[in-house]
């Protein structure tokens, strides 16, 4: 104060006071402008209280409302599903940088109250934090100690694709619905991986098994659970909740079950499947700890690892399979150059993973099928780690994270025809397979799906076999143009119910 009071006391001074305020109001300007550039937050339509931005959204094609949104907003945007404020990724480009260049910050999942009600941080899909990673690293070193990526895991699928061929045959030409052989089929590859043996077809149990799982993973993604996991408090007036809930019960009572049964003639030298793997390090930790469940190989975290790569396993490599065969049939122009092309490469014999280098033109249509499936649209939500500056935006930690896998299979500036079963994106001018950096079905980043290597094994595998042996049509009386492309509602995208004729080509 006092060397203010002189200031103002010398005329000679004002000048330099004046300066000196100047110079005060500037800093503190400059340090405003730049706070406000590091809050800046994603854009997005503005939201009603409560409802957020439902009313621009159709739930039941939210995947397609948000890519509308994007070419608006841009590639990165915030959104309310209601009160839940999210952050929506667009685009190729920026997909992968959060989710590669920034997997760290990007890489928590967001659980939804679905997902906590049933699972409560346990197993590998919806669970965060040192749980999370000790139950990945353990999935992904038993996934490929039983077979992925070896020729242990070909010999799997290789035997199941004959049991499948076998169940086709039988039907001697008749129409049949794809649903339950392909995910059967599926089912026991990650089966004989988790339980050390695959099941019939006709087993009761397995049916059962399957069938409450791809259930319960269509109704996760319908609008009426959608609207619960934005408002908890409707859980009484919504029944799809109650089914799922129940459904997963079920399951984790067989999957528990089949522990108990292998668990009885566990031998800790010879480790039969993933469960014998758990079980083996669950004794390890006992003995360590002198503890009950002590660590993280506890029971809950057995069944819910089993029940995640169960359901994983079974529903996306059925359903794409399902997409494969509906295409082939849709364009039977493109399945006779597939015909041509495992005839003259592979001939009789059965179809290895070696092949694929050998037989471009299937390759390319098998990532075809996988890119214009589009299996996965919404990816499964993330969550933001920490406070992250991305692309200009400010997102604080906790945000929920959509990555839009739509927007990256179908981005404009990446396919030439993306709305299109265009196989030729796979291929040069040559004819040779190329690589395309934004074919990401799988996700990526650290919550890339863990069983990748397997799933692109077992798709390959049954459907090069599947095409060797039979030419899939529409059923008598119905024309390629009337089969629909359109998908079903779900947390996964399958195909409208149809029927497909398997015909031998001898």
């Amino acid at each position: 104060m006092a060397v203010l009071e002189g200031l103002t006391q010398s005329p000679s001074a004002f000048p330099l006071l004046i300066a000196v305020l100047l110079l005060v109001l500037a800093c503190l300007h400059l340090t405003g402008v730049k706070q406000t550039q590091k809050r800046k937050t994603p854009p997005g339509p503005k939201p009603l209280p409560l409802l957020g931005n439902l009313l621009l959204l159709n739930l039941k094609e939210l995947d397609c409302s948000l890519c509308e949104l994007s070419k608006k907003y841009g590639s990165i945007f915030t959104i309310y599903l209601g009160p839940k404020k999210m952050v929506v990724l667009a685009g190729y480009k920026t997909v992968k940088e959060a989710l590669v260049n920034h997997a760290e910050e990007f890489g928590d999942r967001e659980t939804s109250p679905l997902s906590r009600s049933i699972s409560n941080n346990h197993g590998i899909i919806f669970s965060n934090g040192e749980n999370w990673r000790e139950m990945r690293r353990f999935a992904l070193t038993n996934l490929r100690n039983f077979g992925m990526g070896k020729k242990m895991g070909e010999e799997k699928i290789i035997e199941e694709a004959q049991h499948l061929i076998r169940v086709l045959e039988n039907l001697k030409g008749a129409q049949f619905d794809t649903t339950q052989p392909l995910n059967y089929a599926a089912s026991n590859v990650i089966s004989a991986i988790v339980y050390g043996s695959r099941f019939e077809h006709d087993d009761a149990r397995f049916k059962a098994m399957v069938n409450r799982e791809n259930e319960a993973i269509w109704l996760s993604g319908t609008a009426s659970v959608r609207l619960y996991n934005m408002f908890p408090w409707l859980k009484p007036l919504i029944r799809n909740v109650a089914v799922i809930q129940k459904s997963t019960t079920a399951n984790l009572e067989e999957i528990q079950s089949y522990t108990n049964n292998l668990r009885k003639t566990l031998n800790t030298q010879d480790s039969r499947c993933f469960i014998d793997s758990f079980l083996i390090n669950q004794q390890g930790e006992k003995v360590e700890h002198n503890l009950q469940n002590a660590g993280l190989f506890h029971e809950e975290n057995l069944l819910y690892c089993v029940e995640d790569l169960f359901a994983a396993g079974t529903d996306t490599s059925g359903t794409t399979m399902r997409w494969g065969l509906l295409l082939m049939a849709k364009y039977p122009h493109i399945q006779e150059r597939v015909h041509e092309e495992i005839d003259r490469v592979v001939g009789g014999r059965q179809p290895v993973v070696e092949d694929r280098k050998s037989l471009p033109y299937t390759d390319a249509v098998i990532h075809e099928i996988q890119r214009i499936g589009n299996i996965v649209p919404l990816n499964l939500c993330h969550k933001t780690s920490s406070d992250v500056h991305f692309q200009g935006f400010f997102i604080e930690k906790g945000t929920p994270v959509i990555p839009l896998l739509t927007s990256v299979l179908r981005d404009e500036s990446e396919w030439t025809k993306p709305y299109t079963f265009h196989p030729e994106h796979f291929l040069d001018d040559q004819g040779r397979f190329v690589k395309r950096d934004a074919f990401l079905p799988f996700s990526a980043g650290r919550r890339a799906c863990p069983g990748e290597s397997l799933a692109r094994m077992e798709v390959f595998l049954f459907l090069t076999s599947l095409l060797q042996r039979f030419r899939f049509t529409a059923p008598p009386g119905v024309s390629e143009d009337e089969l629909d492309l359109t998908p079903v509602l779900g947390a996964t995208l399958n195909p409208s119910p149809h029927m497909l004729c398997a015909l031998g080509r001898s």
